[in-house]
């Protein structure tokens, strides 16, 4: 059925304005002046903002580790992204050595296609480099659309992959079109920290944090940031948390060097303290890299100001305190890494972001969407507000007040990090190609509606429209 979005204002990376949508055949179809349609559904968006639907780059949903599997699966987890604003979810896809990549690209299609109620793609880790794998590349990219790669720098023994195969990944993603992701720590030297710490004793929550400190991440970053400038390919550093990686992506930045960054905004609001909750209340906020000291924060902002941070993802991967998390006392490294973000990635943002005056809402749109959407190959089929576009559209009330709670999350974890914080702004409606996901913040959207996204090589621009989705 056609829409027209009426009397809200319009904001994308560059433009603020006000004026009516029209939305037929899951496209904005006409945005204009007072707008008229006998056979259009009116949507009445006075006194709010229009956004383009949020995109998360970075979750993990239905994820294993450490002998459990994050709580959110494609139904909850894409619920509570609709209802946090974000119409897109892009999910690491884990692979097997020596498996065929298709077998865990297929595993991951199982696990959304009957599930997802926004539209979604996948990342693709790389775990090791070799001729098999070289062979293998150019058909993730034609056939699935899947244009970037994720390597790890740490988790010694499960996925960390050594130098050679990250330079390896350079190098092809540079000849075949593909965005090289690196999650940057030093396992190797986060391994021996670790070992010392079990050896004296140091079990609890905290000793995460204090066996991966910001130097690890820090070096790696800029490791990887020389090894991307020497094979003259591209970079993107998921989960920047520390002065020490936003330092190393500046200094790549201004060599010239292909390289951008993403923080989250557990790392922009909360800090290492939070690890030392008595009761094992610190293991709520394991996850990796660790909560950083507060003095962090503030760099954060600044390199989202700056651009030498570009995005913001959620790094969503969410466990039960209860029942997953408790798997770690008494050895804070049994303890499963993540947690559940996802819902509350654009309020954070905004309310600690554009109401305090840290960010514009022109940035909030590029670093929450649009800049997303050029990264990872969707735009302009998302990412913005424009005729032609898909109709993924938030309707954002600027001006209410609320507190954060597990009691009114929709997410499936059974605690929420943000407990009790005040956030000032929420969606109110949310559609996904002209359909109602959340309406009048109720959930009316349908399991299976999303599509799975084909993505455009990087560097390219999403011009074609039905070959992008694949049901």
């Amino acid at each position: 059925m056609k829409k027209i979005i009426k009397n809200g204002t319009i904001v994308t990376a560059a433009d603020t304005y006000k004026a009516d949508i029209l939305i037929e055949n899951e496209k904005i179809a006409l945005i204009g002046q007072d707008l008229t349609d006998p056979s259009a559904e009116v949507v009445d968006a006075e006194g709010n903002y229009i956004f383009p639907g949020g995109i998360d780059p970075h979750t993990h949903l239905e994820m294993p580790f450490g002998g459990t599997v994050s709580k959110d699966d494609f139904e909850t987890g894409t619920i509570a992204a609709a209802h946090g604003g974000t119409t897109t979810v892009i999910d690491f896809c884990l692979t097997d050595k020596g498996k065929p990549l298709q077998n865990s690209i297929d595993q991951w299609h199982a696990k959304s296609k009957d599930k997802s109620v926004i539209d979604y793609s996948f990342h693709l880790m790389i775990g090791e480099m070799n001729d098999s794998v070289l062979e293998q590349l150019p058909s993730v990219i034609e056939d699935e659309g899947i244009t970037s790669f994720k390597v790890f720098m740490a988790y010694k023994n499960v996925f960390q992959a050594d130098d050679g195969t990250l330079f390896r990944t350079l190098e092809q993603a540079k000849k075949l079109g593909a965005l090289v992701m690196v999650h940057a720590e030093n396992g190797d030297v986060i391994e021996h920290l670790v070992n010392k710490a079990l050896e004296a004793g140091q079990t609890d929550p905290i000793y995460h944090a204090l066996t991966r400190p910001p130097e690890v991440e820090g070096e790696a970053t800029g490791r990887a940031a020389e090894l991307t400038g020497l094979a003259d390919s591209q970079l993107y550093v998921v989960h920047v948390t520390c002065e020490e990686a936003v330092e190393a992506i500046a200094k790549a930045r201004k060599k010239g060097y292909n390289v951008t960054g993403e923080t989250c905004p557990q790392y922009l609001v909360l800090d290492q303290s939070y690890l030392e909750k008595p009761n094992f209340e610190g293991a709520k906020y394991v996850w990796s890299p660790p909560l950083r000291e507060k003095h962090h924060q503030e760099v954060l902002w600044k390199a989202l100001k700056t651009g030498d941070l570009q995005t913001l993802g959620s790094d969503q991967c969410s466990f039960d305190f209860k029942g997953q998390k408790d798997l770690g006392k008494g050895d804070f490294t049994k303890i499963p890494n993540g947690g559940p973000i996802i819902e509350d990635r654009v309020s954070i943002l905004f309310s600690e972001g554009v109401k305090k005056g840290r960010i514009s809402l022109n940035e909030f749109v590029d670093i929450t969407s649009t800049k997303i959407a050029k990264t990872f190959g969707l735009f302009p089929q998302k990412g913005t507000i424009s005729v032609g576009a898909d109709a993924d559209i938030v309707i954002f009330d600027p001006s209410v007040e609320r507190t954060i709670s597990v009691e009114t999350s929709h997410m499936a974890a059974d605690y929420n990090p943000f407990e009790g914080m005040k956030v000032t702004g929420q969606p109110v409606s949310v559609l996904s190609r002209g359909d109602f996901v959340i309406k009048n913040k109720e959930f009316v959207g349908k399991l299976g509606k999303g599509n799975y996204l084909k993505r455009s090589r990087y560097g390219e621009l999403t011009s074609s429209k039905e070959e992008l989705y694949q049901k």
